[in-house]
C-alpha cells in the first residue's frame, strides 16, 4: 500500500469538489425517470405547498431511493477504507469476512416466507450481525487474533453463506427468484426505511473519527504502531466492528452491492493521500455519489424495466479499477 499525504488546502478543495459532485448526484437523480424534470421543477417541489403529481413524484418516489443510494453508498466507502487497514491490503473490501452473505441469506429466507419489506430488511440486518458475531468467535479462538486467521474464517464463512443462498435458490419457487436475484445484486427499488441506515453511518463516522490518527500508524505495520504506544488488538476489534456495522447497514439496505468498497477508497487514497481524517469523509461523499449515479443509470437505461444496482457498479468499478491499479504500476 503506497504511503502518502496531502496538503490541507488539498483537503479543503477536494471536499468541496466531492460536495459539489454529490449535490449534482442529486439534482441528476430526481431529475431523470419516467418524466424528465427540471430544476425549477425539483425546487419548488420543495417549497411549494400544493399537493400535485411533481411533489409526489419527487419527494415520494424519487427522493427516498436517491437518499438511500447515498447512504449505502458512503457506508460501503467507509467500510472498505476500514478493511483496507485492518487487513493491509489494497484488496480488502466491506465483503471480504462473509457479512453480506449472512445478511442476504436472511432476507431471501424472509422473501421465501412471504415477509414484507420492512421484516426483509429487519431480517438481513439480523443475518449480517450473526455472520460477525461467527466470524469473532471462530477468529479469535483461544485469545489468538491475526490478519492471516481474521482472513481465512471471513473467506470460508463467506463460502459457507454462498452455498446455502444458492441452495435456497434453486428450491425458491420460479415467481420469487426474480425478486432474490435483484436483492443479491443490489436493488433500490423498493420502499424501505431509511433513518436506520443514516443513524448508521453517522454512528460510524463518530467512531472512526477519532481513530484516525492510530489508522495513519497503523498502516506501517504492528511492530511501527506499537512502539508508538498503540493497542493494535483492540484497534483491530474496533475497526472490525465499525466496518461490519457499517456493512451490514448498507446489505441491509440495499443487497449486495459491489466494487463500491473497493474502488472508492483506492481512487480517494491517490487523491488526498492517506491521512484518514480526510480520507473517511471524502470517500463516503464519493462512494455515495456514485452509487446515486449507478442507481439513476439503473432505472432508466432501459426503461421501463429496471437493472439491478450492482450490474451498473460493476460495469463502471471493473474499468475503473484496472485503470488505477495501471496507474499505480
Amino acid at each position: 500500500m503506497v504511503i502518502s499525504y496531502a496538503t490541507p488546502r488539498k483537503w479543503l478543495f477536494t471536499i468541496g469538489i466531492l460536495g459539489l459532485i454529490t449535490a449534482v448526484s442529486f439534482i441528476f437523480s430526481l431529475s431523470i425517470g419516467s418524466a424528465n424534470l427540471s430544476y425549477s421543477q425539483i425546487i419548488n417541489s420543495f417549497v411549494d405547498s400544493s399537493n400535485n403529481v411533481t411533489k409526489t413524484l419527487i419527494l415520494e418516489l424519487r427522493l427516498p431511493r436517491t437518499l438511500a443510494a447515498f447512504a449505502c453508498g458512503a457506508m460501503l466507502s467507509i467500510a472498505g477504507v476500514l478493511m483496507q487497514v485492518l487487513l493491509r491490503n489494497p484488496l480488502a473490501d466491506p465483503y471480504v469476512l462473509g457479512v453480506s452473505g449472512g445478511a442476504s441469506l436472511a432476507a431471501l429466507v424472509m422473501m421465501l416466507i412471504g415477509f414484507e419489506t420492512l421484516l426483509i430488511t429487519t431480517g438481513a440486518f439480523g443475518g449480517a450481525l450473526l455472520s460477525i458475531i461467527l466470524v469473532f468467535i471462530f477468529a479469535h479462538s483461544k485469545g489468538s487474533w491475526t490478519i492471516p486467521r481474521l482472513l481465512l474464517t471471513g473467506v470460508v464463512m463467506a463460502a459457507g453463506w454462498g452455498a446455502l443462498i444458492s441452495f435456497l435458490v434453486v428450491i425458491s419457487p420460479p415467481e420469487k427468484i426474480h425478486g432474490m436475484l435483484f436483492w443479491l445484486m443490489g436493488d433500490l427499488s423498493y420502499d424501505r426505511p431509511i433513518m436506520p441506515g443514516y443513524i448508521i453511518l453517522c454512528l460510524g463516522l463518530i467512531l472512526a473519527l477519532p481513530l484516525c490518527r492510530e489508522f495513519n500508524v497503523m498502516i506501517w505495520g504492528d511492530k511501527q504502531a506499537e512502539s508508538l504506544g498503540v493497542n493494535t488488538k483492540k484497534l483491530r476489534l474496533k475497526i472490525y466492528f465499525i466496518a461490519s456495522l457499517l456493512t451490514a447497514g448498507a446489505v441491509s439496505l440495499a443487497g449486495g452491492i459491489g466494487f463500491v468498497g473497493l474502488v472508492v477508497p483506492h481512487f480517494i487514497r491517490l487523491i488526498v493521500g492517506n491521512e484518514h481524517r480526510i480520507l473517511l469523509p471524502a470517500s463516503a461523499l464519493a462512494g455515495g455519489s456514485l452509487v446515486i449515479v449507478a442507481d439513476s443509470l439503473a432505472r432508466t437505461a432501459m426503461a421501463p424495466q429496471q437493472i439491478p444496482v450492482g450490474v451498473i457498479t460493476a460495469l463502471l468499478g471493473v474499468p475503473l479499477f484496472l485503470y488505477l491499479l495501471r496507474r499505480s504500476q
